[in-house]
């Protein structure tokens, strides 16, 4: 039996929830069971009830405002322990066309993909600006290169997550998880896969960032850190080979005149040359250092996945006792791990 919960991240959306949910397949082939999950994401405007009466069957509330990063993780965390086997996330404005979902699903279905990503095909978007498609088009094959994987549309939210993949994802950022899950599940060679989805028109502003500038700088940022939690090698061994060309510059132009017998006068283009080079042989030492930190991040991932899945098979063998597995056993290896990390 396949289970598919989708999950809704909302805050503020009492006025969209139930559109969204009624939008949403309630019969999928290939499917036995779909429940919906709404993170209310500390909502003033009464959204979890407008969600429950809509036949919302799950809602998990943040108790004050976490941020869109933060409400994401917490509902893979729900969904994973309430046993779902396929994770979709949607947004609760109706941006997206429920009626999509079964085509979100079917490469995870046909074990074809971990992670699926609905393209909304922005080029053809009527009233997205010319500006806002260049930017997304840029943005999403940055996102791919750093990735290492083809992704039309870095930034939608419309996804969908086989259990394995969802076990996998660590989302640390506060401000949004789609660039952040799609560079992290790259660089753990998980199957990225993209289908069209359509959209719906969102008449009010987006509440995730003031301005496309805020919305880059925070992005940049994000993608930055994801980056380099996975491949600091590169980054600073680059950044300091680029330093010490810099410093070699004023460095040889010191020497020619020195040699010429004209170099008296150059000594400071050899103090801030020699400078240069210094912090350049730093910085790439760092990179050793860094490398070293990503490899023990990555160990540290791992462990965390082993847990979840350890957890999770333990609250739903509580929830089924008929099909108990040795627990015991379990739980002594869940202490072992949670030991050696200090969890």
């Amino acid at each position: 039996m396949t289970k598919l919960i989708i999950q809704i991240p909302c805050f503020n959306e009492a006025e969209t929830i139930a559109a969204t949910i009624a939008d949403l397949p309630t019969a999928i082939d290939g499917i036995a069971a779909i429940e919906i999950l709404v993170i209310d994401d500390g909502s003033t405007d009464g959204t979890a009830e407008a969600a429950r009466a809509a036949g919302a069957q799950h809602i998990l509330s943040n108790g004050a405002n976490r941020g869109l990063a933060q409400s994401f993780q917490r509902g893979l965390d729900a969904s994973l322990r309430l046993g779902a086997d396929i994770i979709v996330n949607t947004d609760g404005d109706n941006q997206y066309n429920g009626a999509d979902i079964a085509a979100l699903v079917r490469p995870i279905l046909d074990n074809r993909a971990d992670i699926v990503v609905g393209d909304r095909q922005t080029a053809s978007i009527a009233h997205f600006s010319p500006l806002k498609k260049r930017l997304q088009k840029a943005g999403s094959s940055l996102v791919s290169t750093l990735a290492n994987a083809e992704i039309a549309d870095a930034v939608s939210g419309f996804r969908a997550f086989s259990r394995h993949a969802a076990m996998g994802v660590t989302v640390r950022s506060s401000f949004s998880y789609t660039t952040e899950t799609l560079i992290q599940a790259g660089r753990r060679r998980m199957r990225i896969a993209c289908v069209p989805v359509r959209t719906n028109k969102v008449e009010r502003p987006s509440r995730l960032f003031r301005s496309i500038p805020h919305f880059l700088v925070r992005t940049g940022r994000t993608m930055l850190r994801s980056y380099a939690m996975y491949e600091p090698l590169k980054i600073f061994a680059v950044l300091g080979v680029l330093m010490m060309i810099a410093g070699a510059v004023p460095v040889v132009r010191f020497l020619v005149h020195y040699f010429a017998g004209d170099g008296s006068g150059m000594v400071q283009s050899l103090i801030i040359g020699g400078v240069i080079m210094m912090i350049g042989a730093i910085s790439a030492m760092f990179a050793l250092i860094a490398d070293l930190v990503a490899y023990n991040r990555q160990l540290l991932e791992l462990t965390l996945e082993r847990v979840r899945k350890i957890e999770y098979t333990l609250e739903a063998q509580q929830t089924a006792p008929k099909k108990r597995l040795p627990i015991e056993k379990l739980r002594e290896e869940l202490k072992a791990i949670r030991s050696r990390t200090g969890a």
